[in-house]
């Protein structure tokens, strides 16, 4: 069994910023991280400054990844099956199991995120025509043929929003019926966009295997550049229950502006808390974060032996 200080959840910019803080300012930090998340499928990264786009996703958690362990960050590539708490009414701490070991820990942070949920086949390639992130992706489309996938409110909020960049919109329903409210309806058929009800039957890439074209079921075939898919989130929050941490009616974890849960000693950063699902979001939280444990296990006022 090994003890730390800290026990970061997930290797994310928000768990990895939060690692950074707590390892420099003193405390023994380890990060257990399955791998992949969608920060790790980036094609590019956008929107982080001081790092170029044509940086992938994975590139920039390795070279980060690299740098925590030139500080002296733990770095498990393992998967968590369970916490356990060990407090007593004098202290925090619990055990984090893997699949392979057991770990104890005084604070244990989650940033396990969350996964885009896709839209059903056939699809374009993700990253060559399927987004998820406007605020990371929009910007590519601009004055570009755009779609929406999607049939609830967020997919009729990004279809008008995306009227900033293009005005060539069309938002897909795939044979499915809207779900969003007469007043929502009303808003979007004010705005220039089309509304396709018809599924889609294939899909045409170029040659460099970024989209060309949708053909849909009644034969129609429209070209687009690209565009996102709305179909919501499934938040990665298993542990947080099990510790009963209290979630909002999305599943995302309830955290203060420390980044405290509603469980004492245990922490939450980046996308499986609310808020922007943005990389420098995500860092900013994690920095905010590891202060905050930094502070909360310090030695203050520092106790010495009588001289």
């Amino acid at each position: 069994m090994t003890v730390y200080d800290v026990i970061v959840i997930g290797g994310g910019p928000g768990g990895l910023s939060t690692a950074m803080y707590t390892t420099r300012l003193g405390f023994n930090t380890a990060i257990i991280n399955r791998g992949g998340g969608r920060a790790a499928m980036m094609r590019n990264t956008h929107n982080v400054i001081g790092v170029l786009e044509s940086v992938s996703g994975n590139e920039y958690l390795s070279t980060s990844i690299e740098q925590l362990q030139d500080y002296g960050v733990t770095y498990l590539k393992e998967f968590v099956t369970s916490i356990t708490p060990l407090s007593t009414p004098d202290s925090i701490s619990f055990q984090v199991q893997t699949e392979s070991e057991t770990h104890t820990a005084s604070r244990v942070v989650l940033a396990t995120g969350f996964k885009d949920v896709p839209p059903k086949p056939p699809l374009p390639r993700t990253g060559r025509g399927l987004h998820y992130c406007l605020h990371c992706d929009a910007h590519m489309f601009k004055d570009k043929s755009t779609y929406v996938m999607g049939h609830g409110p967020s997919a009729a909020h990004v279809a008008m929003t995306l009227l900033n960049f293009t005005d060539e919109v069309d938002l897909l329903l795939r044979g499915e019926n809207p779900t969003w409210d007469d007043n929502l309806d009303q808003q979007l058929r004010s705005h220039p966009i089309d509304i396709i009800k018809e599924d889609i039957s294939s899909i045409e890439n170029n040659s460099d295997g970024w989209l060309q074209a949708l053909v849909f079921e009644d034969g129609i075939r429209r070209e687009y550049h690209g565009g996102f898919a709305m179909y919501g989130s499934e938040y990665n929050n298993k542990l947080a229950i099990d510790l009963g941490c209290e979630l909002d009616k999305k599943g995302q974890i309830k955290v203060n502006k420390d980044g405290l849960t509603t469980t004492p000693g245990v922490y939450a950063v980046g996308d499986i808390t609310p808020g922007h699902k943005q990389i420098p979001v995500a860092i900013g939280e994690g920095a905010n974060t590891g202060i905050a444990i930094y502070l909360e296990l310090r030695e203050f006022p520092k106790k010495y032996p009588d001289s």
